[in-house]
């Protein structure tokens, strides 16, 4: 019998699986409610690669300067490429990872993609262009989105890749939008500069709270882009095998989320923008019945 055959072994991976859906139950709700409506048992699967987004996207939060983050981010380069045997047992995250991309024959360079785009959470740096946000949200959201569709396809052809790519930076563009204010105050800017020139707003406008008269503007560009994205990723669903479109169900909260925006009583430097549990639920569950 061979250690990953062993019943402890078993019940070590299934531990960390269940560890990976706590994670995601406290820390990512969006995606923990849309994961229930996958089939039950590509759900553990999905929560392991969520668990490893939200463990790479708090190292900031969890740091006191750049470098012991980027330490952590080196360990998980590493435990990417020791495979589901190697040194990675001890966290259960890794665990239930590595176990998971053998399993699905995932595509390992995409999670060191993620980990990599995510070197620049680490860092006050601000946002070079529109298109460099689009980049970031690509190998981040969208490639989240992308390999859960290939779980949920059993590792094989999960349909056209840029209902993913659009799906997914649409929810994340939307994602930093609602964070504003607490990336505003520690002094991150996802808002890119281009997208501030034009409205005439600086860097020090936003992280002061100053904020301005075109701030609204460069928002308001902002929630445009991530419309347009979610636009045409809805275009794309159809295309996509009924299995997998659980993968994309988080897109379904990207208008509720834009419309709280666009209220008159709404001040991107105190408002967190969220909707009551009770309706996230109910868009998602109408969704969900929409795309099957």
């Amino acid at each position: 019998m061979t250690t990953s055959d062993s019943p402890s072994a078993d019940g070590a991976l299934a531990w960390a699986y269940a560890h990976c859906e706590g994670l995601v139950r406290d820390g990512d709700r969006d995606r923990y409610f849309a994961t229930l409506f996958a089939p039950a048992d590509k759900r553990p699967h999905l929560f392991a690669i969520y668990a490893f987004s939200h463990e790479i996207a708090r190292v900031r939060e969890v740091v006191s300067d750049p470098m012991p983050g980027e330490v952590r981010l080196q360990w998980w380069r590493d435990a990417l490429g020791q495979g589901p045997l190697g040194g990675t047992a001890a966290h259960p995250v890794a665990a239930a990872l590595m176990a998971t991309i053998a399993r699905y024959r995932l595509p390992v360079q995409a999670f060191r993609d993620l980990v990599d785009a995510r070197v620049f959470d680490l860092y006050d740096d601000p946002m070079p262009s529109l298109g460099d946000l689009e980049g970031y949200c690509g190998e981040t959201s969208s490639a989240l989105m992308r390999l859960a569709s290939l779980v949920l396809a059993d590792g094989a052809d999960s349909g056209p890749a840029d209902a993913a790519g659009h799906a997914g930076v649409a929810y994340a563009i939307t994602g930093l939008l609602r964070a504003f204010p607490w990336h505003a105050a520690r002094g991150q800017l996802y808002v890119p500069m281009d997208v501030l020139a034009r409205s005439g707003v600086t860097r020090d406008d936003v992280v002061s709270g100053r904020g301005g008269p075109g701030l609204a503007a460069a928002l308001g560009e902002m929630r445009l882009a991530a419309r347009g994205h979610y636009e045409q990723a809805a275009a794309l669903l159809p295309a996509l095998p009924m299995a997998v479109r659980a993968a994309l169900l988080p897109l379904a909260l990207v208008p509720a989320y834009l419309a709280r925006m666009e209220r008159r009583d709404y001040d991107p430097f105190r408002m967190v923008v969220d909707l009551p549990q009770w309706r996230k639920q109910w868009i998602l569950w109408r969704a969900a019945r929409r795309f099957a």
